[in-house]
């Protein structure tokens, strides 16, 4: 046996996952309260006792972590044009893991200053025009960070002509710089600036966070958890050199407070009368609904989906829904135990968030007219082919219609604009292994990707 355990530092759990990676087989899970306002240790170990519970005692060769605690890797960007290099910069920081907190376009003002320092970011992500274009935008927010006299870390990632300047605005200040995140218009380059912003996670969040308590036990940490998810992901999609892979794959985990998807799929137009408008966007592509969650943010479900919708989804009144919602808000650690009403109602409230967090994340087509005849403008990722649909979170895993609530990230003839899979397999991440699996993917890619071909949970076709 070759024990390894990997830790998931969550805002509420610190979940562990033991695996014997000769065997290529999960040994034992558990989970506690992440105890990160007081010692981060008292959970681990609280976690520790209950694994060793179920597996015995173990010998771990290594142990890996990742982490989301105490709300995550927060970040803020300013860039040029929002749909441009502003859409760049956010990219990058969601696929690198982060939780965007502010996205600013143009010249920041003070008002704007002011709102960043409340927010208090863990990374401040600065870009602005192509290579060789405008420097104006760019050098102004220097300027105006440098007068501020920021804390927080600063990674420069704009037009390569100012980023010199740049670099002596901000001399005072911790600062990292990267290739330009959008060199030519219409062209992305952000992997170098993703994998700046997980450095940065490493060498100094994890001390802010106070993860750096349990190094003694740790062989590495590695990234924030959602960057994980995303590499079990990509991984579980494109397969590696010993072992194939399941597709291309849409995944939506549906949390508390927050809905994150993920698409690992090319996802440009299928056909020649299609003209794709924007920027192309990373195969591998992330993004979190801050204002969708199943207890902290469900009012914003509500919002989204209307109370016609939930009541209709839930079989409950409209008053009634209200009721319960209101209860779920001041209440966030309800759960339905039993209660039919609860579970009628998170039903409801997991479809929606699947459907709008999906429809989100998707692309969209619009019909137009032009001199050559009918076409389609596409913005956004045609997810449409895509035949694998991965799902997680508590309202999913701890109930029996999962796979209708996940048939809600399927197209709708009633929102035929927007280019979510008209058809798809479904797989449950019951366990929470995908963090997990991402962390191990690192060291142990075959073995990580044939874990999670047998232990996600298979339910064929849903359309």
């Amino acid at each position: 046996m070759k024990a390894v355990l990997l830790i998931d530092f969550g805002s509420t759990y610190t979940k562990l996952t033991a695996v014997d990676v000769e065997a290529e087989q999960i040994l034992g899970t558990a989970a506690s309260y992440t105890t990160i306002h007081t010692d981060i240790n008292d959970g681990l170990k609280s976690a520790l006792a209950l694994l060793e519970r179920k597996t015995g005692e173990l010998n771990y060769e290594a142990c890996y972590a990742c982490s989301s605690a105490a709300g995550g890797l927060r970040m803020v960007t300013s860039g040029l044009v929002p749909e441009l290099t502003g859409e760049a910069a956010r990219l990058a920081s969601l696929g690198a893991g982060a939780k965007v907190v502010g996205v600013y376009a143009f010249q920041l003002t003070e008002d704007d200053l002011e709102e960043i320092l409340e927010s208090k970011p863990d990374i401040f992500l600065l870009v602005g025009g192509t290579d060789g274009g405008n420097t104006e935008c760019i050098l102004h927010n220097a300027k105006m960070l440098a007068s501020a006299k920021p804390e927080f870390p600063i990674v420069i990632a704009g037009n390569r002509t100012a980023k010199r300047e740049c670099e002596r605005l901000l001399s005072g200040c911790e600062v990292y710089s990267c290739p330009n995140v959008m060199p030519k218009f219409g062209v992305l380059n952000i992997e170098p600036t993703q994998k700046q912003i997980r450095e940065i996670f490493l060498n100094r969040i994890i001390q802010a966070k106070g993860l750096s308590k349990v190094s003694d036990i740790l062989s590495d940490i590695m990234m924030p958890t959602p960057s994980a998810v995303l590499q079990a992901m990509s991984l579980l999609a494109q397969g590696c050199e010993e072992e194939a892979g399941i597709g291309e794959l849409v995944a939506v985990d549906v949390g508390g407070a927050t809905t994150d998807v993920y698409s690992i799929a090319d996802g440009m137009p299928e056909h020649m009368n299609t003209v794709y408008k924007g920027l192309p966007e990373p195969y591998a592509k992330r993004t979190v609904e801050g204002d969708i969650g199943m207890r902290y943010s469900v009012q914003g479900i509500v919002d989204a989906a209307g109370l016609h919708r939930i009541s209709e989804l839930s079989g409950l009144s409209k008053d009634r829904v209200v009721e319960l919602v209101e209860e779920l808000k001041e209440h966030t650690d309800r759960v339905p135990n039993g209660d039919i009403e609860l579970e009628m109602l998170d039903y409801a409230l997991a479809s929606c968030a699947i459907s709008e967090a999906v429809s989100r994340h998707a692309g969209t087509i619009a019909e137009t007219y032009t001199m050559m005849g009918q076409t389609f403008v596409q913005e956004g990722k045609n997810l449409t082919k895509v035949k694998q649909i991965v799902v997680t979170g508590g309202s999913l895993i701890h109930t029996k219609r999962t796979e209708e609530i996940a048939a809600h990230a399927l197209y709708d003839p009633a929102n035929p604009s927007s280019l979510r899979p008209k058809e798809a397999d479904v797989w449950v991440d019951r366990t929470y292994i995908l963090a997990a699996m991402g962390l191990l993917s690192t060291y142990y890619p075959g073995t990580a990707l044939r874990i999670m071909k047998k232990e996600l949970e298979y339910h064929g076709h849903s359309k």
